[in-house]
């Protein structure tokens, strides 16, 4: 599971373009924060490789492993 903390995200986009299976898209709806936050929009496509968390600077992202809980 993908959780993207909207509150954190200041609307860089780097998981949107560095993300290699494309699962997430710009999303259409402003945050509070007034910026366009990533949309998991695939999840199906994730492989959990964790780059978008490495590039995310704002810490926004997290990408559970299936065994998480």
């Amino acid at each position: 599971m993908i959780h993207v903390n909207t509150n954190y995200c200041k609307g860089c986009l780097l998981c949107v373009e560095y993300c290699p299976k494309k699962v997430y898209v710009k999303s259409e709806k402003l945050s509070k924060k007034g910026v366009f936050p990533p949309e998991v929009k695939f999840p199906e496509n994730c492989i959990r490789c964790h780059l978008c968390e490495l590039m995310c600077p704002d810490f926004a992202i997290i990408v559970e492993d299936k065994n998480d809980k």
